[in-house]
């Protein structure tokens, strides 16, 4: 499986069940999704990442598992999502084969270009804006990063961080290929028409 040219990542929080909230996304048109739950058990994370990857199956859509590449393996997920305190790319390929789809959580040039080296299919850059998701230690990147550190590495960029309807066409216009949300799309009354209206928008 490939990266479609452009796409939505709606990333699994604590909000809500995860197979709901999956499912929910992949009505309103997400192409990909990744679980992520630090709190939960390896058991939960292996049960909810098999129903998640069957929904994504029959919607031609890409699962990724966040960290746990054992969680992966187990259950043939399409690829992992890595930070860069996890095992690097090289290590996960070699592992999950060269089919899978890799992706490395990245804030700098060289964080980027290390990236490619290791192998990794596409790098997530972030925080774009400030976000509430996830405490973070240093300032929001802004949408000039994005071109300039997909360029150093020559891959696509999945941007991250404070990304909403009111800005996601900003970040693909400065060179992102793929947008990643959390609770643009989980803290949404209706996590369907919140998907679906920023899909529409990085299509505009």
């Amino acid at each position: 499986m490939t990266l479609p040219r452009r796409f939505l990542c709606v990333i699994i929080d604590e909000r809500l069940c995860p197979v709901e909230l999956a499912g929910m996304a992949l009505d309103g048109g997400a192409r990909m999704v990744q679980l992520r739950r630090k709190t939960a058990s390896g058991l939960e994370l292996y049960e909810w990442a098999v129903r998640i990857q069957e929904l994504c199956r029959q919607r031609d859509a890409i699962f990724i598992v966040n960290d746990r590449i054992d969680i992966a393996l187990a259950m043939h997920a399409d690829g992992v999502h890595l930070g860069q305190e996890d095992l690097p790319a090289s290590a996960a390929r070699s592992l999950l084969g060269p089919d899978a789809i890799i992706g490395v959580s990245v804030s700098s040039v060289a964080e980027a270009q290390q990236a490619s080296l290791d192998g990794a299919n596409y790098i997530g850059v972030g925080h774009i804006f400030p976000t509430f998701s996830k405490e973070k230690l240093t300032p929001p990147l802004g949408t000039e990063s994005i071109s300039q550190i997909g360029k150093a590495a020559g891959l696509p960029v999945v941007a991250i961080g404070g990304i909403g309807s009111g800005n996601v066409l900003d970040v693909i216009k400065a060179g992102a290929s793929g947008i990643a949300v959390i609770s643009a799309v989980s803290g949404a009354d209706n996590p369907t028409e919140a998907t679906r209206d920023l899909v529409n928008r990085i299509w505009q």
